[in-house]
């Protein structure tokens, strides 16, 4: 299949390979934006193929990782009152709260349906007039466009029943955040490609020169995660610090401007709240006041939410680089997809998921402390 199979070729992997390592000369560390880089990374062992020089860190690339405690607890509160139909991507219900998460909230009597685009949600609302739908708008800048067109068309429909809980995130000021962290030991990035795919390059040119960093836009398959990281590499060893594209197929300067514009109109930029990282300034976007009455948070009033994180979860220190889950000591332990801390062991883009389905054979206790190993 067309960018599938091709993007797979082992022959050209192990050229990029060697190109690699015939042309690092010293220790670098690149992080990789997103969660799906991060997810190909770890199942196709590219971090262990890669030079000893070489350290790829994994960034806060997963949306549903890095919503808010805060955010999911008010989802569950809710999602729990009568006449609720609370609508979400599958993803988010095993995402743990303070205390519970949204299957529990379900299995408890509340109406909790998956639905695979925020459409269907907008449908469940006309379908059943006399009951609230709201859909758990979560994500970057590549989910943000279709649920910004969905209260668009519930507004120019007239469908007072349908709101949007968001917890939505933006990529740039994150990498910002990270090179201002006194522990950030990052030289390069892996720009996510579906991200500038919406949004284009514009933003990174400023962020690679003020910060010195070559950023290089990547996308998903394990040819392109080589390539983002040859090329990253080559700037590194140049003492370069450029945006590249690495992946035309799909990503354009000025991105998506239609998506663009639907962004512009429905949502405001507003400073939100990173879970594990903290807040991080004009990172999100919330409903403009234009389209304020479709706001779910400011429909159901949901203030006063009191959190409470696992003391045992590390994802926070997972999400900023600082730690590899495998060395978290709950990890494969009390943390387990059946038993998650945290939303990076339940996230289908969550870094401690990755290690977990194709690394915990590898990572018993007796080698916690070390390296993976083929």
């Amino acid at each position: 299949m067309k960018y599938i199979d091709e993007f797979q070729d082992p022959d050209l992997a192990r050229r990029l390979l060697d190109d690699i390592h015939s042309t690092v000369t010293r220790p670098w560390a690149l992080m990789e934006v997103c969660g799906g880089q991060t997810h190909t990374i770890i199942r196709h062992g590219i971090d262990q193929l890669l030079p000893d020089q070489v350290e790829l860190i994994h960034g806060p690339g997963c949306p549903v990782c890095v919503t808010p405690l805060e955010v999911i607890d008010k989802a569950l509160e809710i999602a729990s009152r009568p006449g609720v139909i609370f609508c979400s991507f599958g993803d988010m219900l095993r995402v743990p709260g303070t205390g519970r998460d949204l299957f529990q909230v379900r299995g408890a009597g509340g109406d909790v349906r998956v639905v695979y685009s925020p459409l269907d949600a907008l449908r469940i609302a006309q379908q059943n007039p006399d009951r609230d739908v709201v859909f758990f708008g979560i994500g970057f800048e590549t989910t943000a466009p279709p649920n910004a067109m969905t209260v668009y068309q519930a507004r120019r429909l007239g469908i007072p029943n349908f709101s949007l809980l968001v917890s939505h995130v933006r990529v740039p000021p994150a990498i910002e955040a990270i090179m201002r962290s006194p522990s950030c030991r990052v030289q390069g990035f892996l720009a996510a490609g579906h991200v500038c795919s919406v949004m284009g390059v514009g933003e990174y040119p400023e962020l690679a020169e003020r910060f010195r960093v070559p950023i290089v836009v990547t996308g998903f398959e394990p040819l392109d995660i080589l390539e983002g990281v040859r090329r990253t590499v080559v700037q590194l060893e140049r003492g370069e610090h450029t945006v590249d594209n690495a992946y035309p197929r799909a990503v354009r300067p000025e991105g998506n401007p239609a998506a663009r514009a639907m962004l512009e109109d429905v949502f405001d930029v507003t400073d939100r709240a990173w879970r594990g990282i903290g807040v991080i300034p004009d990172s999100g976007w919330r409903l403009s006041p234009k389209y304020r009455d479709y706001d779910a948070e400011y429909r159901f009033s949901v203030d006063g939410i009191q959190t409470r994180e696992p003391a045992e979860c590390r994802s926070g220190e997972v999400l900023q680089g600082l730690l590899k889950p495998h060395e978290c000591e709950a990890f494969g332990t009390l943390c387990t997809p059946r038993t998650p801390l945290g939303a990076t062991m339940v996230s289908s883009e969550g870094a401690c998921a990755a290690y977990y389905l194709y690394r915990r054979l590898q990572l018993t206790p007796a080698t916690r402390e070390a390296s993976p190993v083929v």
